[in-house]
Formats: C-alpha cells, sequence, structure tokens
C-alpha cells in the first residue's frame, strides 16, 4: 500500500505526459540520399560505461530509415543557447522540397570529420557512430544503438582534475529536456553521496 497523496496512473495508456522526467536532448545527424537530415531525440543515453550510445527512434521516420541504409549516425550536444536551433530540426517535412534543403541549409552545421552525416555547430560533444543493433518491438518504436567510433569536446567542458565539477558546470552550464515539452540550462549541482567504497 503506497503512502497518501500517491496517484495511480493508467498503465493501459502512455504514462509520460502525466509526469516530468528528466532527459538530454541531442540531435542525431544521418545522410539522406543525396543531402542530410537531422532530428533532435530526447530518449537517449549511453549503452553501458563503454563507447556504445542509443536512442529511440521509429521506423516511420527518416531518421531510421537512414541509418538502415548508410549504417552510421553523429549525435550532437548542444548548448543551453543552441535549444532554438534544435528545435528547429523537428520541422515538418514539405512535399515539394527536402527538409534539407528547407530546413537543414538554414542551421548552422558542418560535416562531420570521419563520416558522411552533418553535425550542430558549436555543440560542447559529438559523436561519430556505427550502426551496431536496432532492436524493433518497442509498439510503434524501436532502439537505435551505435558504437562510438570517434568522440569530440569543446575544451570548456573537458573535465578535469585541476577544477572543481561544480565551478565548470556554473561556467559551462548544460542543456536538459524537461519531458514533454519543457527544457532547462543546468548550473548548480551537488555531489551524489554515494556510501562508502562504493563502486560501480
Amino acid at each position: 500500500m503506497l503512502k497518501n497523496g500517491t496517484v495511480v496512473l493508467d498503465v493501459d495508456q502512455p504514462i509520460w505526459d502525466k509526469v516530468f522526467t528528466v532527459a538530454p536532448l541531442v540531435v542525431i545527424g544521418t545522410k539522406e540520399n543525396n543531402a542530410y537530415d537531422l532530428a533532435p531525440k530526447h530518449m537517449a543515453s549511453p549503452i553501458g560505461f563503454n563507447n556504445y550510445f542509443g536512442f529511440i527512434c521509429t521506423p516511420k521516420h527518416a531518421t531510421y530509415r537512414n541509418i538502415m541504409d548508410w549504417g552510421e549516425f553523429t549525435v550532437s550536444f548542444p548548448k543551453p543557447d543552441q535549444v532554438i536551433i534544435s528545435a528547429l530540426t523537428a520541422s515538418p517535412r514539405c512535399d515539394d522540397i527536402s527538409k534539407s534543403d528547407q530546413i537543414i541549409k538554414a542551421l548552422p552545421t558542418e560535416k562531420a570529420p570521419n563520416i558522411d552525416a552533418l553535425i550542430l555547430s558549436d555543440s560542447y560533444l559529438y559523436f561519430e557512430c556505427e550502426r551496431y543493433k536496432i532492436i524493433d518491438g518497442f509498439d510503434d518504436n524501436s532502439i537505435i544503438t551505435g558504437r562510438i567510433k570517434s568522440a569530440y569536446v569543446d575544451q570548456d567542458y573537458l573535465r578535469s582534475s585541476e577544477r572543481s565539477d561544480q565551478d565548470q558546470i556554473y561556467k559551462h552550464s548544460l542543456l536538459a529536456y524537461i519531458a514533454t515539452g519543457r527544457y532547462a540550462e543546468i548550473k548548480e549541482t551537488f555531489e551524489f553521496p554515494f556510501p562508502k567504497d562504493f563502486k560501480r
């Protein structure tokens, strides 16, 4: 029995619009035919503690099909002042003109160094990934995973033992997506109180 004030959610319907949760916001870049595509994703995460990364997508979206076709993708982690640019990558397609011609060419992008896809310029962290596994069957959704082949970080965001984590994050804040439909700039953080001798 749960304490008073706890509401039971109806799991016959998706629960995610009933509460706020914190997630990263990344922009996935793919090759699309003779052009390129960018798409924001918030259901995204490292896959384990090694160099794998994954995100949720649907076979209905071009991102899924592009990764199936080309076998690679980029991941850009935008800074808080790039939230509008990141949101523009979600603009719907027009029947008469490609998304690349309509939206992507107007955004600050550059070619990834080693794969044929774009990254969002001035992001603080970038990955170049090769497709690893795609797991279908989560109703209309799939988990797309990639092996990180190359990674790049803005030097201001590179962790260093010579400065405190708190000061670094305060000066170089992080962007978080508050699902669904909000975002936050993270500047103030606290050290997590792990138990003594804790090991992952």
